[in-house]
């Protein structure tokens, strides 16, 4: 459970995706150009691998790492609220990523899309349903 006496910085939620790629630095340029993600953080091992970084996207915090051998890539799936999902999707496939699928109203009431990046991780980009894609 979250002990907000001992939160120092707002910005960390209740849970923080962290992702473990490959090449950290092509993670960090493709979240910058996708989705104007700031990197507020990074950390960097002697030999310039990135250690630890920390990205804002919208008033949301990702961090990530370059794997090893003592820590292993780990691919996952991220679920990315935007005001407009298809420039948005646009926008990241222009940067590098590449399609999972294409904008879609969704029976659940959202309108989402997916793209790839380089580093096998799945960004999600949803809204709620408008009535111009209906």
């Amino acid at each position: 459970m979250r002990d907000d006496k001992a939160m120092t910085d707002t910005t960390y939620r209740t849970v923080t995706p962290y992702l473990l790629v490959n090449d950290a630095d092509a993670q960090l340029r493709f979240l910058e150009a996708a989705f104007a993600g700031t990197v507020r953080h990074c950390s960097r091992t002697p030999d310039g691998r990135v250690m630890h970084a920390e990205v804002t996207i919208g008033d949301s915090l990702v961090m990530l790492g370059q794997c090893g051998p003592e820590w292993p890539a780990r691919p996952c799936a991220l679920y990315l609220w935007v005001d407009d999902v298809d420039a948005t999707w646009a926008q990241a496939l222009a940067s590098g990523g590449t399609e999972e699928s294409k904008p879609e109203d969704k029976p659940y009431g959202h309108r989402n899309a997916g793209v790839n990046d380089a580093n096998g991780n799945t960004w999600w980009i949803a809204a709620p349903v408008r009535e111009s894609h209906a």
